[in-house]
């Protein structure tokens, strides 16, 4: 095995490292404040509401997520040019690119997951400090923001790094509507070098460090804020 061509490609290397924390940071971030929504709506929400947060995690997550970035990517994707104005406005450099389809379907697919574990959480909340809190004053936004919400989300953080482990293996599908991350480099690598399991290994490392990094973020955090039963 050789490595040399790392010399060459590191700095593209770089850029698809990049892009792929990138897409996981976005996807996670975004897609769990959507999910916080999706999750108090199938909860505590009205009938209607209820429905529509049910069909939407259905969806997400009964369909692949490769589909569902074609469907965002080759389909919204090529009715955007038509909308009149668009091309000329300070959108459309990001419209126009992969990445910003690829951000959203991560981040709908991974909000759909993340809403199913938050609703496990949040009906695993003992009603008895539910019910001290209204008998104390509080109103359900308060209610919610002090008391439900972060007693959930202490009590489901093992499952939440769960996700986001799983959501960062998701990333090298973003290479399928022209995303430059790093499988995509590598992908580059092996095309130009006909070198194949060299590049691979890279990715492979790239992945379990950043993995471990995870693990250890979220390991951190359940130390400081251990989980109640």
């Amino acid at each position: 095995m050789t490595f040399s061509w790392i010399e060459k490609y590191w700095p593209l290397l770089l850029t698809g490292a990049w892009q792929t924390v990138a897409l996981l940071v976005i996807s996670v971030s975004l897609g769990f404040i959507l999910a916080i929504g999706l999750a108090f709506a199938q909860v505590s929400g009205g009938r209607v509401t209820r429905l529509l947060a049910r069909g939407y995690c259905t969806f997400f997550r009964g369909t692949p997520l490769l589909i569902q970035l074609w469907l965002l990517y080759y389909g919204v994707g090529s009715f955007l040019p038509m909308i009149p104005g668009l091309r000329q406005s300070f959108l459309w450099p990001i419209l126009r690119e992969g990445f910003f389809f690829a951000a959203v379907s991560f981040t709908l697919n991974y909000a759909a997951y993340e809403a199913e574990v938050l609703r496990g959480a949040l009906l695993g909340v003992p009603k008895g400090e539910l019910e001290a809190a209204r008998a104390f004053g509080m109103s359900p936004f308060k209610l919610a923001r002090r008391i439900w919400l972060p007693r959930a989300i202490r009590n489901a953080l093992p499952t939440i790094a769960s996700e986001v482990v799983m959501q960062l293996k998701a990333t090298p599908l973003a290479f399928t509507v022209t995303v430059m991350d790093l499988y995509a480099v590598a992908y580059k690598v092996r095309q130009d070098t006909l070198l194949v399991y060299e590049p691979l290994l890279v990715v492979t490392v790239f992945y379990l460090i950043l993995t471990a990094i995870i693990a250890r973020c979220f390991g951190i955090i359940e130390a400081q804020v251990p989980v109640r039963r």
